[in-house]
């Protein structure tokens, strides 16, 4: 059976994800400059003040400074006002069915029911090129949390970043890393990330566990998934095809 990830930002969304052991909770990580992973999707955190809007890129905060922006814990104490960038790159307010206070990846351990694991994603910016200490300074921060808190959880880590893939994977040896590609649907500099066969390449050279594709880059290449089966190596998908019933039946004629 495939592990199913849901991805949330806050405490009480993450909760709310079904009681199964196919289920984990997809975490989307980023470290604060000093050294705290917290939950956040994208590079920059948006705000607005006296009608001028700014961003500021997550990584260059404090963790007191990312937990101002948003509705606060604290009774009559108003955040910052949080913005996103929609695809299109429109700024639009951020609206969320349940709106509660960011939080850390600690906090996530201690508060979230202790039956549901954790898929988590190692984010770092698509258009930075990062040298090995940083990539093991970041690393080595949410290793800490993990092994301090995560107890007996099941835990993956994944990202799409190729060195710090080969980097967590030898930095500890307790839970699985998958490469995450999106299989060439967008070509990026690093070769690494634009096919199903680089990503094998990157799987077996660094002896990770798995693949998790883009499933258009599946259909686009469907002869390389014998090559996983045969190597051993998972390949798990995400991405809005996997849902239609016809694309599964194509997938294995």
């Amino acid at each position: 059976m495939a592990l199913k990830a849901v991805h949330v930002s806050d405490i009480p969304a993450l909760d709310t994800v079904p009681k199964s052991p196919c289920f984990s909770n997809g975490v989307q990580l980023k470290v604060t400059n000093d050294d705290c992973p917290v939950i956040f999707h994208d590079d920059f955190i948006l705000s607005q003040q006296n009608g001028v809007v700014f961003e500021k890129r997550i990584t260059e905060l404090s963790l007191s400074e990312f937990l101002s922006y948003g509705p606060q814990r604290e009774v009559g104490k108003d955040g910052k006002v949080l913005l996103r960038k929609t695809k299109d790159r429109k700024i639009v307010q951020w609206e969320v069915e349940q709106d509660d206070p960011l939080c850390t990846l600690e906090e996530a351990f201690l508060n979230v029911e202790s039956s549901l694991g954790f898929n988590i994603e190692l984010k770092f910016d698509d258009h930075i090129v990062y040298d090995q200490d940083y990539l093991a300074h970041v690393l080595k921060a949410i290793l800490k949390v993990v092994f301090d808190h995560a107890k007996d959880r099941t835990i993956i880590f994944s990202t799409f970043q190729p060195d710090a893939a080969s980097l967590v994977k030898k930095l500890q040896s307790t839970y699985p890393v998958f490469f995450l590609t999106n299989g060439g649907c967008e070509i990026f500099e690093d070769e690494r990330r634009n096919s199903l066969e680089e990503a094998l390449k990157v799987c077996l050279e660094n002896g990770l566990q798995g693949i998790v594709s883009e499933i258009k880059g599946v259909f686009r290449n469907p002869g390389v998934v014998t090559k996983i089966k045969e190597s051993e190596i998972s390949l798990l998908t995400y991405g809005s095809l996997k849902y239609v019933l016809s694309c599964h039946m194509q997938c294995f004629k």
